[in-house]
């Protein structure tokens, strides 16, 4: 019993390795939403609108991990719930900030 919760609590990420996978994972997605919404022309508003909407998975996988690493350093769950959400805010606001440039310079991000 012992030595497979052992080989369990190795096996398992720790809560800082699971927030910077699910963060990689987010913006990629994020990314490559951008550069499909920069190539169908999608106005700054439409994009600006959208960005909520696309990538779930890959947000609500990033929010529980900040969550889960959050808690793990001993903050309330409001607290992590509040820091998860700021950062998804910040992520938004950078691409919608990004995808302005962009369509403003018609130019597309290197890959």
């Amino acid at each position: 019993m012992l030595i497979t919760a052992l080989l369990l609590a190795v096996a398992a990420p720790s809560p800082a390795e699971a927030v910077s996978s699910t963060r990689a994972a987010f913006t990629k997605c994020l990314r490559s939403d951008l550069k499909k919404s920069l190539d169908t022309k999608k106005s700054p508003a439409d994009y600006e609108t959208a960005i909520k909407t696309v990538c779930q998975s890959e947000r609500d996988a990033f929010r529980n991990a900040v969550i889960a690493f959050d808690r793990a350093s001993g903050d309330s769950q409001a607290d992590a719930a509040e820091d998860a959400d700021m950062q998804i805010n910040d992520y938004h606001d950078n691409f919608i900030g990004q995808f302005k440039d962009y369509s403003e310079s018609n130019t597309m991000p290197a890959d």
